[in-house]
Formats: C-alpha cells, sequence, structure tokens
C-alpha cells in the first residue's frame, strides 16, 4: 500500500551554507550529534570562514582630509591679486605683492549694507594714519562686488553707509581671497571676520578669526602690530598685556627671572 505525504509534511533537506551558524549546533544536535561532534563541526565552519576572510582583498575607503587653510602663522601670506574700491574712491587692482617692506593689516568682512561691519570698518578707516604712522597699511575684503562698496561709501553714515573711506576695500566676488586665508563661511558663501597681521616680508604673525556676530577692537588690532613690531627691533618678547613703554623679557631663562622678580 502506497504512502502518501502531503507537502507540509515532507522537509526539504538543508545545506549548511542555507543556515546561520549559530544554527549549526541545533541542527546537528536535532539530528542526533553528540556534543563534541557538533563542537568540531562547528570548529571546521570557523576554520572556513577565517580561510575565506583572508582571500577576500582589501578594499581601502578614501577618506577626504579635513579642509586645511593656506594661510598659517609663520609661513608667506597668500598672495592675491583682485579689484578693489580705492581710497580714492576709483576701481583698481590691488596685490599683496604691492605692499612689500610694509606691514599690512587684511581684515574680511561678511557684507556691505549690514549691521556690525560698518562699525569696523570705518574706525579702521579713521585711524588708517595711525596705522601708517607705524608702516602699517590697512585693507579691508569682502565677497562683495566694487560696485556695493561704492554704493555703500557714497551712503551717509548717519543711515548705516560708510561715508568716505582712507582704506581699499577689495572685492572678492570669487571668493578666491576669502577661501585662501581660511575665513570662507561656506555654507552661506560669505566671510568670517578674519583678521590678519603681515610683516614687512609677508609672513603671517597674527591670525585671529570672529564669528559673525562680535566686531573687532582696533585698540587691540594696534597693540599687537606695536608688539610685533617691538619684538623684530628689540629681540625680546612681550608678556600679556604688553604696551608701548611697558617691560618687556628677554627669552632666556636669566631674562625671565628678571621680569618676574621686578613684576
Amino acid at each position: 500500500m502506497s504512502q502518501e505525504h502531503s507537502t507540509s509534511d515532507v522537509t526539504p533537506p538543508r545545506k549548511r551554507d542555507d543556515i546561520t551558524h549559530a544554527q549549526v549546533a541545533d541542527l546537528t544536535i536535532s539530528e542526533g550529534h553528540d556534543r563534541e561532534d557538533v563542537f568540531a563541526s562547528e570548529l571546521e565552519v570557523r576554520k572556513e570562514l577565517l580561510i575565506a576572510a583572508d582571500s577576500v582583498p582589501t578594499i581601502k575607503v578614501a577618506r577626504k582630509s579635513p579642509s586645511v587653510t593656506h594661510a598659517q602663522i609663520g609661513k608667506p601670506a597668500p598672495q592675491f591679486k583682485t579689484t578693489a574700491l580705492l581710497a580714492n574712491g576709483t576701481f583698481g587692482d590691488v596685490e599683496l605683492s604691492q605692499y612689500k617692506g610694509k606691514w599690512v593689516v587684511l581684515f574680511f568682512y561678511p557684507l556691505d549694507f549690514t549691521f556690525v561691519c560698518p562699525t569696523e570698518i570705518i574706525q579702521f578707516s579713521d585711524r588708517a594714519e595711525e596705522f601708517r604712522a607705524l608702516n602699517c597699511e590697512v585693507i579691508a575684503a569682502s565677497v562683495d562686488s566694487q560696485f556695493s562698496h561704492l554704493a555703500w561709501t557714497n551712503t551717509d553714515r548717519k543711515k548705516g553707509g560708510l561715508g568716505k573711506m582712507s582704506i581699499p576695500i577689495l572685492a572678492d566676488l570669487t571668493k578666491s581671497v576669502s577661501t585662501a586665508y581660511g575665513v570662507l563661511k561656506e555654507d552661506e558663501g560669505i566671510a568670517f571676520r578674519g583678521l590678519f597681521i603681515i610683516d614687512p616680508a609677508q609672513n603671517l604673525r597674527q591670525i585671529t578669526i570672529n564669528d559673525l556676530p562680535v566686531g573687532r577692537n582696533v585698540d587691540e588690532t594696534l597693540r599687537l602690530l606695536q608688539a610685533f613690531q617691538f619684538v623684530e627691533e628689540h629681540g625680546e618678547v612681550c608678556p600679556a598685556g604688553w604696551k608701548p613703554g611697558s617691560k618687556s623679557m628677554k627669552a632666556d631663562p636669566k631674562g625671565s627671572q628678571e621680569y618676574f622678580g621686578a613684576n
């Protein structure tokens, strides 16, 4: 007499590749193998996996290097040549190399016709002669066009304009200068409030970068400029809060002891 089985009664044979390795022990025990056979079988599976893993070629994932600014302390300042609104109200090219032999204060601001920006630009412009007396030229820069700069200078200061300027304002429309100096806020396409002091050999001596809401201090910029010039002239170092006329320090153990002993 033939014996019929429904499809639900028939269990298809399972291959080892069709099950997880965690199921190997349960499978072999249910099939009647003793525990030692189970562990031996599992060990063989693990060995096969290790051998297979060794034969798989290693895939190296290229990781994007973090953005590194070209503007670095003690290194040559990034060179630039771009159109600017000049102090006389005309347009012309300005390039860093034309200032060799002079100190330079280069400062970036976010945008024309804004709020904090005119307070900074006006102060730097109005005190430009104090910087020139120290053989230093001040240069402003933003990502606006020279036409926008001109319109802003033609706006009365009482209405948020700049009025007459004594310093050039770079038109960094391509954002290449902002990028080179590491101040470009890429998600908005504008510059942070970066300030750079460049020496007569065109090496960077000081970098300050503020977030957008906070303006800079012209007095502090002058103090830093004077401190770097003092170091260049006298070969001594300037302690915290140094100002012209205050005590400096010789950069050696004896000199530092003399300084600390007197203070």
